[in-house]
């Protein structure tokens, strides 16, 4: 259960991170509202997922989730350059998170 915690952590970071940027640097409301209330909700998995599971592979999945989700939703719907390296190196980004998993004792 602390795993599904830790994901939809790092699916909720990915959500604010695309929200910060709809934000307009907190100018426009509904935005940054909507913004809060997933850094809130994904702080509170994160928090969840720590009960179980140790710190540096939360922290490091988490973020890992937050920066690969958040790079690829960027690329497909917000018009970022997309590259071969960009690809691969976000592919091995994914292969970390895996490899966390598969090698945590929980």
């Amino acid at each position: 259960m602390y795993w599904f915690y830790l994901i939809i952590a790092g699916l909720f970071e990915v959500t604010w991170a695309i929200g910060l940027k709809m934000t307009d640097g907190w100018s426009k409301l509904f935005p940054s509202i909507f913004t809060v209330i997933f850094m809130i909700a994904s702080f509170a998995m994160l928090s969840l997922a720590l009960k179980q599971l140790p710190i540096g592979t939360a922290y490091a999945v988490w973020t890992g989730i937050g920066a690969a989700g958040t790079a690829l939703i960027a690329m497909i719907f917000l018009g970022e350059s997309v590259s071969v390296s960009k690809i691969i190196f976000l592919g091995l980004i994914i292969i970390g998170i895996i490899g966390l998993k598969l090698t945590s004792p929980e």
